[in-house]
């Protein structure tokens, strides 16, 4: 036992207690929103009875609320008044009201009301939740507490998402799975007010200037290194929505298997999708060290190759006669370690360009590059697949060699950021 207390010790980071707490916090959170997640559009249109279009205009007018709390979030952080702490214990108020409002809902000015409240409070809660990791850790500490927080999220939406299917299949009531996402906020707010710290420094000489404190946003939008970041970040954003919309329709409709002709089973799909979760929590970690002596444009070219290699098992996926189940699994795979060598080390990226002041802009901005692959990748998976199979089969090895412009861009990349990191440390 003791021999083991030693190896377990040795493969967890060692990291602040905040740092723990907060993502046990964050798996509470997300435990709550996996719940949900797959659940609710069935939820209303089913049993509210509303039409698939009215819940589709209610889901996007929740994620355009979430660009402007994004927005607010990062100011709010950055503010002496607000800081991180009250930002993120606003935002777990305004989304715990949203649940119950959504719990409580029978018509669509309901649904349109929840969702606004849901999606802005979410938008709040990227950037302080983000910036506190910043603030708590530093060098590749950092990367491995960006590292330990996704894998939080990762863990706790599986978890919401499997509880909330046995939920519904044994009592069948969907109203209950919006009280448990609301609850789960509640905790969040108790857990951050009683256990976590404000992280908010006043400004130093070298960051206090007129400028930054009048108007962060400007500051970081003529950053022009950080617009050459969110650049490829939204390619990557873009590249990680397929996974989640446009692929298990893929799979389903234009893979050939066997002499049938039609695509996986929904038990198979089920299947694939939980083996690439499974290698993403498992991997989350590990694939970290291992990449950590790495710059963090040269850990996310790595993290382009391998979305490459998973675009292109994809592709073939559909197009060939044999062995379609191991190609998929072999693109899943990959898939998988481009996701966790990618979302820890672009948030670190971030940190290390933004001025300690205006950390809460910057990270809301990389938030920011998710709304927009969110916003532009579904609708273009979409319009691939309605171009027929060979549309469906070519999209992907578009993908693939769209990862040539990315590893372009981390390659203009990676010299800017190191000059303005030498900028940076001369300044202090």
């Amino acid at each position: 036992m003791p021999k083991l207390k030693f190896q377990l010790s040795s493969w967890l980071p060692r990291l602040p207690t905040q740092v723990w707490i907060l993502a046990a916090g964050r798996f509470l959170s997300q435990s709550g929103t996996g719940f949900t997640l797959f659940y609710a559009p069935i939820f209303f249109v089913d049993r509210v009875g509303l039409s698939a279009t009215a819940v589709g205009i209610g889901l996007g007018i929740g994620s355009i609320a979430g660009i402007f709390g994004r927005v607010l979030g990062g100011s709010f952080c950055d503010s002496k008044f607000w800081g991180r702490r009250r930002t993120l214990l606003l935002a777990t108020m305004i989304a715990a009201v949203a649940s119950f409002v959504l719990a409580a809902t029978n018509n669509f000015g309901g649904l349109v009301a929840g969702n606004i409240l849901m999606g802005f409070g979410v938008g709040l809660y990227w950037p302080p939740t983000e910036t506190m990791v910043a603030d708590l850790t530093e060098g590749d500490r950092r990367q491995e507490a960006f590292a330990l927080t996704r894998l939080a999220d990762n863990l706790g939406l599986q978890v919401g998402i499997i509880f909330g299917g046995v939920l519904i299949a044994v009592t069948g009531n969907y109203r209950s799975l919006f009280i448990i996402d609301g609850i789960s906020f509640i905790v969040l707010f108790a857990v951050v007010a009683i256990a976590i710290s404000e992280t908010y420094k006043p400004s130093t000489a070298t960051d206090a200037s007129p400028k930054n404190l009048k108007n962060g946003w400007m500051v970081a939008l003529n950053d022009r290194t950080l617009l050459v970041y969110a650049s490829v970040n939204i390619l990557f954003t873009l590249y990680i929505s397929q996974i989640q919309t446009t692929m298990p329709l893929y799979f389903s409709k234009f893979v050939q298997v066997g002499t049938s002709g039609t695509g996986f089973s929904t038990g198979t799909i089920t299947v694939l999708f939980a083996f690439s979760t499974f290698l993403t929590v498992a991997l989350q970690l590990p694939i970290v060290k291992a990449l950590r002596g790495f710059s963090h444009p040269k850990a996310l070219m790595i993290s382009a190759l391998l979305w490459g290699m998973g675009f292109i098992a994809i592709g073939l996926t559909g197009m060939a006669a044999t062995g379609n189940l191991f190609l998929a699994v072999l693109g899943l795979s990959f898939l998988s370690l481009a996701t966790v060598a990618y979302t820890p080390f672009a948030s670190a990226l971030v940190v290390d360009l933004a001025p300690e002041s205006l950390r809460g802009v910057y990270l809301a901005l990389n938030s920011q590059c998710w709304a927009i692959g969110y916003l532009i990748g579904p609708p273009l998976g979409g319009f691939a697949l309605d171009r027929g199979k060979w549309g469906a089969d070519n999209f992907w090895l578009g993908l693939a060699v769209s990862v040539i412009l990315a590893i372009a861009i981390l390659r203009k990349l990676d010299p800017m950021l190191k000059e303005k990191i030498i900028a940076k440390k001369q300044l202090l």
